[in-house]
């Protein structure tokens, strides 16, 4: 009886498993990933490198995403490398569509400076797709230059 006992929780144990793994989120990394660079000259004739890149990781089933970067900064002299430094991470974003779901989606944006940025660092777009249905949105973020992102979303209609 006792190994009966064993067999049935572990099987319960696995349905739980699968259960939890069925309806686990998904995430996919963006197909467009960007690196910009710059580089400077400092007083005493030190030189500045500075790279940043970006990705977007989007959330396959709720429609959120978050928007990566990291970037690293160099600067040496004629001779040797004085500095290295490097910076990242990722900011959540909001939900794209409203519904959980299965969802597809590409995003891409202006590098800095870039003479198409009107009021600040620049903006991007994002898009997704319902996979399950012909159901696309389309977004586009900008900076306002007060403080704060202007974002409006379009479903796109078929014809």
């Amino acid at each position: 009886m006792n190994h009966v006992m064993k067999i049935g929780i572990g099987v319960a144990l696995s349905f739980m498993t699968l259960a939890s793994v069925a309806q686990a989120d998904e995430f996919r990394l963006s197909n467009n990933q960007r690196i910009s660079c710059s580089r400077g000259l400092s007083a005493g004739k030190l030189n500045t490198a500075t790279c940043k890149s970006y990705t977007y990781l989007f959330n396959t089933k709720t429609s959120e995403y978050f928007r990566c970067q990291v970037s690293l900064a160099l600067t040496r002299d004629n001779k040797e490398v004085i500095n290295v430094q490097t910076d990242g991470g990722c900011t959540k974003k909001s939900r794209i569509f409203e519904t959980d779901g299965k969802y597809d989606f590409d995003a891409t944006e202006t590098e800095p400076p870039n003479t198409n940025s009107f009021f600040g660092p620049g903006g991007y777009s994002v898009w997704a797709a319902d996979v399950t249905a012909q159901k696309v949105r389309g977004c586009i973020i900008i900076s306002s230059g007060l403080g704060s992102d202007i974002s409006k979303c379009l479903d796109m209609t078929f014809q």
